[in-house]
């Protein structure tokens, strides 16, 4: 693993972290508000989180096929 590698990587879970905190404070805001147990799901970090977690494996299954 090259140093590139390394930076590409180190830059990955940066951006997971900003993310995920970013959708935890939108957990906490629809807690205090009493919103419905969905809305964190509907914000832009839950849609985010979500096309990765359901995107990136088929992602990978396609590139994967010859």
């Amino acid at each position: 693993m090259g140093i590139a590698d390394a930076i590409k990587a180190i830059a990955l879970l940066i951006a997971a972290a900003l993310v995920g905190n970013w959708y935890l404070s939108e957990v906490k805001k629809a807690k205090q508000e009493k919103a419905a147990w969905y809305k964190p799901y509907i914000s832009i970090p839950g849609i985010l989180i979500f096309l990765a977690a359901i995107g990136l494996p088929i992602l990978v299954w396609f590139m994967g096929k010859p």
